[in-house]
């Protein structure tokens, strides 16, 4: 497979070659482009190449964000026994052997990983070969591969303070999550996202987010107290996701939904951040990054189902600051309407929370983490 990649080196004085590597799902990967972008932008002779996991999602989102992938034959370990489990030790042989290929033919000046099992391969076949290696853990608690690799890499790039506790605390930089640079001055957007959402500037916006594919939990909280929302006279954006957009809307088909947005996915995310005064969310590291970015009262609803419960203690992070709220997934059809719509008619708490987790923002996080790649390299 490699063979079939021609990896252009740019022939200038000095030309950076880098390889970025990290996968299986959007917090691991979007990040990881965000970066390259950023690298793109201050240093456009660079070389990158993206290393993933065959048949995940990098393997299609990268090359849409217009950088070439090679895919390692990995995967994770599966909770019970399975055929992937059973020939996981001789994946890891393959993509070890395959990671060293790609080593010797790119030549990199350094790796970076942003976690997941793709990553793993790769960076510790650098690590061998004593190429400087980063790592980037969007997370409060660290996965397993950035664990298992913290203490052989040169810089680890977190998010959260704290994270001595999983890795070596002089390699440490505290440096955020890199976000898209349109959640950037937000409050400047709110007018255009009145116009795009079709709403009304006196009446207060409940944002309503579950992810891409769409949160169930969050999703029945909704609908099962739509009267609630409707009669508390209050204007609702609400992404349900592609897996379950036909069946909400079906569900609803008999509700006013006059104040009702429903959107299987939000494509300006920036613009639903700026008309919104409270938002409701799962607690992916990334939409933690955006929303102290967008300085929004949030309630979080952590997803039960990410490893190591991951969501959770990312939500508790900031509420131990008095910077978030946080209602646990099987208490969210009781009580998350309720709590919303209480939080909506509490300004002055809206205030406090807005101030605290603006405190919690990085606006520099991307080219404070190339900040770091280069100085490995240099």
């Amino acid at each position: 497979m490699l063979k079939q990649h021609k990896i252009k080196i740019i022939n200038t004085k000095k030309p950076y070659r880098l390889i970025i590597s990290g996968g299986g799902t959007g917090g691991h990967i979007f990040p990881a482009i965000a970066v390259a972008r950023k690298i793109m932008e201050l240093h456009p002779d660079t070389v990158i190449l993206f290393v993933g996991a065959k048949g995940k999602m990098e393997m299609t989102k990268v090359p849409e964000a217009g950088f070439e992938i090679i895919g390692l034959w990995i995967s994770g370990m599966q909770r019970k026994v399975t055929v992937q489990n059973l020939l996981l030790p001789l994946k890891i042989i393959a993509s070890l052997i395959s990671a060293n290929k790609i080593l010797r033919k790119v030549k990199p000046h350094a790796v970076i990983g942003f976690g997941g099992y793709a990553s793993a391969p790769i960076l510790y076949q650098a690590i061998r070969k004593k190429i400087p290696c980063i790592i980037q853990e969007q997370n409060s608690r660290a996965g397993i591969a950035n664990k298992f690799l913290g203490k052989r890499v040169s810089k680890i790039c977190v998010a959260f303070d704290g994270m001595d506790k999983y890795f070596p605390k002089e390699k440490i930089q505290l440096t955020g999550n890199p976000v898209r640079g349109d959640m950037l001055d937000i409050y400047l957007k709110r007018s255009p996202a009145l116009e795009y959402f079709n709403l009304i500037p006196q009446m207060k916006t409940l944002l309503v987010l579950g992810g891409s594919l769409g949160a169930r939990t969050i999703n029945e909280s909704v609908v099962q107290n739509i009267g609630e929302i409707i009669n508390a006279n209050i204007q609702l954006v609400w992404q349900t996701g592609k897996l379950y957009h036909e069946e909400m809307v079906d569900r609803l088909s008999q509700v006013d939904q006059t104040n009702i947005r429903i959107n299987k996915f939000i494509e300006k995310m920036d613009l639903a951040y700026a008309v919104a005064d409270v938002v409701v969310s799962r607690a992916g590291a990334l939409t933690l990054a955006e929303l102290a970015l967008a300085g929004k009262p949030v309630i979080f609803v952590p997803s039960p189902n990410v490893a190591e419960d991951h969501q959770t203690k990312n939500a508790r992070y900031l509420v131990d600051k008095d910077a978030a709220l946080l209602i646990n997934d099987k208490e969210a059809i009781d009580n998350l309407v309720k709590e919303a719509l209480k939080l909506l008619d509490d300004q002055d708490r809206q205030t406090k929370l807005k101030e605290n987790i603006i405190k919690e923002s990085r606006p520099k996080a991307t080219e404070d983490i190339v900040r770091q790649i280069t100085q490995c390299i240099n």
